[in-house]
């Protein structure tokens, strides 16, 4: 991996320079337009290409190429059914909004979602209970892009020497203050990221974003592409693969601690992350062979590193194919005189010392008893995306600001295809990458980058790493822009210039969309010190908790004319509310990430079904809406 490191760094310095390019094109165009309706609509002039490709750049997210990929390495097959539904969330998400949205927002000149909400129901209450529910959600959505984005930056940048001193540097003035869990070269990447972040969303506003999504969007499907044929080509085809993993038993998950008997050097001992090695059993006296999954570190003058992350291969033919790679039919050594030492290692929940597994549903599980995938569940995942996806406000943004009718239809079919291009090879890929990248389920978000350096090594083409890392980085940061960008509209618009000073003139509010902004990456960042172990768990509470908020009352908002204020805010609230219920239950009676799921189905279900339930309730309640409101929404003019 080392001697691809410069040339695909060089690649992806490239491709950075060429996203900020687009964002100084964007500032020119910016600066001679008026600043709301360009800042954060682009002035309503999205093409069927922009329109699809930051549609969907936005939509795939860390959630598509970190959260997404980690759940295949983890459980196999199984995650095609999981996923299958997205390929139909174009139609579900821009038919069903698309036209109807684009005509209110031109009516009423709205730019944010409350501000549509607003207008509809003439309720400032309304707008600002939707905004900030929508900044307190999409701020904690922000959390696994940037926490993908700094494991690509912590990927090609973990190896340079310089990098490695100024993590060092960063550890020994400020190790105390960072979060147990994570390395200081992790800190350093997400410094990085987010300071590149947040300068490029600041100074080209949405139409960066959108010039940006562009490429990102060819640069994400081209990087799917091409991994999908490099890893069908180095693992043998897919039916090799496949049988591969049929014989596969789960690994066991633990940590390790590395000690020397004498005080580390002035350079201290450092053990590169996903450093093999091996230990006889106590019993048999066979080889066990462990995979670290976290860089450890012996300072100077210390004897013992922390508790690292580590990964136990239980397949013996696994073991025996893992051996064999190396020179010496051995993992090289570690530093002189250090030696492992296990501190704990747990057998999965569902599928230990199973075979097949990985290759049949429900899928194997550390943590669940039913495995990953049980039936109720998989239902519930096949109406999950198309709600959660249609249900987004970011992608309600876009839909308020493409050009025409016949510029959405194009869009709708364009994205379909782009969506079975991306996501159907990406399972192809990762179930691949649990044969050729084993011993990384202990951090499995790792996995997308840790396969560009490792596909782009086995084709003897180390430049390609650049281009295959890019684009997973290109759907991090073209969701952290998108939603950024919202996040600040909504509040500086929604809170400030409605409730606080109407008469806010253009150079206030481009300084408070400006500072909204840097206090928003530097919360995300703040979050993303402490990543989960899955992303994707992040991304599917907070998609679905913004689609149980908001789907069922904008939809009902566009088409009942008899919805009021009181039902939209029941429907908002409620829904949220029921939603949010069955996280915290989950987390009390079980005490993790998973909720409870009555009947078997997802929280989104329930969630969505008490929506709909408080908002007829709220409604037929209470008075229906003035006359001129529906006249206005309602009725043709002229």
């Amino acid at each position: 991996m080392a001697d691809g490191a410069n040339p695909a760094l060089v690649m992806f310095l490239l491709y950075t320079l060429v996203v900020f390019a687009l964002a100084w094109f964007a500032h020119r165009v910016l600066s001679k337009k008026a600043f709301l309706s360009e800042y954060f609509l682009g002035s309503r002039g999205l093409g069927m290409v922009a329109l699809a490709l930051t549609f969907g750049a936005t939509s795939a997210s860390a959630g598509s190429f970190a959260g997404f990929p980690s759940l295949i390495y983890a459980h196999g097959w199984v995650l095609a059914l999981w996923i299958a539904s997205y390929m139909i969330f174009p139609l579900c998400g821009m038919g069903l909004l698309g036209k109807r949205l684009n005509q209110v927002a031109r009516k009423t000149g709205a730019i944010t979602v409350p501000d549509v909400l607003r207008e509809r129901f003439e309720s400032k209450a309304l707008a600002l209970i939707s905004t900030l529910l929508m900044a307190f959600m999409l701020t904690i959505y922000l959390i696994p892009q940037f926490t993908l984005a700094t494991l690509i930056m912590e990927q090609l940048l973990g190896e340079a020497a310089l990098y490695q001193r100024a993590a060092m540097g960063l550890a020994s003035v400020a190790g105390g203050l960072m979060p147990g869990g994570v390395s200081a070269e992790y800190v350093l990447g997400l410094l990085l990221f987010a300071v590149l972040v947040v300068l490029y969303t600041t100074f080209g506003g949405f139409r960066a974003v959108v010039w940006t999504d562009v490429l990102q969007g060819f640069v994400m499907i081209v990087g799917v592409l091409v991994m999908l044929v490099l890893a069908l080509a180095q693992v043998g085809g897919l039916p090799a693969a496949t049988q591969r993993l049929a014989q596969m038993t789960p690994p066991r998950l633990g940590e390790v601690v590395f000690e020397t008997p004498i005080p580390a050097p002035a350079t201290g001992h450092r053990i590169p992350s996903d450093t093999w090695f091996t230990l006889a059993d106590e019993t048999t006296s066979a080889l066990r062979l462990f995979r670290i999954n976290q860089p450890a570190l012996i300072a100077p003058g210390d004897t013992r590193s922390a508790a690292i992350k580590a990964v136990e291969i239980t397949t013996p033919q696994e073991i025996a194919d893992m051996l064999g790679r190396f020179e010496t039919g051995a993992p090289p050594p570690l530093p002189a005189r250090v030696q492992p030492r296990l501190v704990a290692m747990a057998e999965y929940v569902h599928g230990a010392g199973r075979k097949g597994v990985y290759v049949t549903a429900p899928g194997p599980s550390a943590t669940e008893a039913d495995g990953f995938l049980p039936l109720g569940l998989a239902v519930s995942f096949f109406v999950f995306w198309a709600l959660s996806g249609t249900g987004q406000p970011g992608n309600m943004i876009r839909l308020m600001a493409f050009d025409s009718a016949a510029t959405l239809k194009r869009a709708i079919a364009s994205l379909s295809v782009y969506f079975a291009l991306i996501y159907f090879p990406l399972v192809i890929i990762f179930c691949c990458a649990r044969v050729l990248a084993p011993g990384l389920d202990q951090t499995p978000d790792r996995i997308m980058p840790v396969m560009a350096f490792l596909l782009s090594d086995g084709a003897h083409v180390p430049w390609l790493a650049g281009l295959l890392i890019a684009a997973p980085f290109a759907a991090a940061m073209s969701t952290v822009d998108s939603f950024m960008l919202m996040i600040s509209s909504s509040v500086v618009r929604d809170v400030y210039q409605q409730n606080v000073n109407p008469q806010a003139s253009e150079r206030t509010i481009k300084r408070m969309s400006y500072a909204c902004t840097l206090v928003i990456g530097i919360v995300a960042t703040g979050g993303a010190l402490y990543p989960p172990q899955f992303l994707q768990y992040i991304i599917v509470f907070t998609g679905g908790g913004l689609a149980v908020a908001f789907l069922g009352p904008m939809t009902l908002a566009l088409y009942w004319p008899r919805f009021n204020k009181t039902g939209a805010l029941a429907s908002m609230i409620g829904g949220f509310l029921a939603y949010l219920a069955l996280y915290i239950a989950g987390f009390v009676l079980y005490g993790g990430t998973s909720p409870v799921r009555p009947l078997g189905f997802d929280p989104l279900i329930w969630g969505f079904a008490a929506s709909l339930l408080f908002a007829w309730i709220g409604t037929v309640a209470t008075p229906p809406p003035p006359e001129r409101l529906v006249r206005k929404f309602f009725y043709r003019e002229g």
